[in-house]
């Protein structure tokens, strides 16, 4: 029993080393992103000589970290929605809703 036990907690640790990485991999995507989007845009600006091509690389760049924020929040907003579904807060719920129709 005791080699379930500590594989489980094993999991469990593994399990927040992973959130966190994964949250910490936000921040560098964004920053990644960004920084592939100018060095398109220097590339394409060095081919062509047209100093806007820069600007469109950037412009893709924050786009591509917006989507990046996006997917986060999604994913965030489901696991979010499971902690609110989970039973064991079922009391708190109640509690909320009744506050809600009293006022």
């Amino acid at each position: 029993m005791d080699n379930k036990e500590s594989k489980v907690e094993d999991k469990a640790k593994f399990k927040k080393i992973v959130e966190g990485a994964d949250s910490l991999s936000l921040g560098i995507s964004i920053v990644v992103a960004i920084l592939i989007g100018v060095g398109v845009g220097l590339w394409l600006q060095s081919i062509f000589n047209s100093p806007y091509l820069l600007w469109l690389g950037v412009f893709w760049g924050v786009a591509a970290a917006g989507i990046n924020i996006y997917k986060a929040y999604k994913k965030e907003m489901i696991a979010f929605k499971e902690i609110a579904e989970d039973p064991r807060y079922k009391i708190q719920r109640e509690k909320a809703e009744n506050m809600e129709k009293k006022d």
